[in-house]
């Protein structure tokens, strides 16, 4: 099954919007197109009324990473099983790719969806590939960017569960903006400890008149 490719269908349309920032990139049917990525078939399904929709679905995905985010693992589940119940996929077997040796079909799971619209497709895939991710490697794999303002949604792959940012650029900024917080304190404790010994040689002086 490929998971990573099917989950990422959540994190895309989640970070379709940027809330702290007041920025929201689904605002056309041509951008509700291209979170299909390369399912050119489903994505011509789209109409523009799949924009509204698909905006209320990111809300609900979002709200998934969220209660993982919180430490809140019961909720993660129920509200993405709630999903699944609204959004149902059919697997099915499907080769088409070929092997080079015999030339048979390389046979996979596929998840089939049989929507009423785009956003009833979309939705059913990226739901089950999330679950199929949180059961395999654990909800705490589902996160929240850390480098404010950003909190773009996260699928946490590493060996050692150590993620803690959406992107290269976004942990570099974060540690770029606490080394500079760092850099700060210390100024500010050398200012005071300067002080602190001023104050002290003045009160010295001070008795010895």
């Amino acid at each position: 099954m490929e998971l990573a490719y099917y989950s990422d269908y959540a994190v895309r349309l989640v970070n379709s919007e940027e809330p702290a920032r007041g920025k929201d990139s689904l605002t056309s049917v041509e951008a509700v197109r291209d979170l299909f990525g390369g399912n050119a078939s489903a994505a011509r399904r789209a109409t523009d009324a799949d924009v509204t929709r698909f905006r209320g679905v990111r809300g609900r995905l979002r709200a998934v990473f969220e209660a993982a985010d919180g430490g809140d693992e019961t909720l993660a589940v129920d509200l993405l099983n709630s999903l699944l119940l609204e959004f149902p996929v059919s697997p099915q077997i499907s080769g088409h790719d070929f092997r080079d040796d015999d030339g048979r079909p390389l046979w996979h799971m596929h998840l089939a969806d049989h929507p009423s619209n785009a956003t009833a497709g979309y939705a059913a895939i990226a739901a089950m590939g999330l679950a199929f991710h949180l059961t395999e490697y654990g909800v705490d794999r589902l996160g929240l960017c850390e480098a404010a303002p950003c909190r773009n949604a996260y699928l946490d792959t590493s060996t050692n569960r150590s993620r803690r940012y959406c992107s290269d650029r976004c942990a570099t900024r974060a540690n770029v903006a606490a080394y500079r917080a760092r850099k700060r304190l210390e100024a500010d404790r050398s200012g005071n400890t300067g002080r602190a010994a001023e104050n002290a040689q003045r009160a010295t002086a001070s008795g010895e008149r």
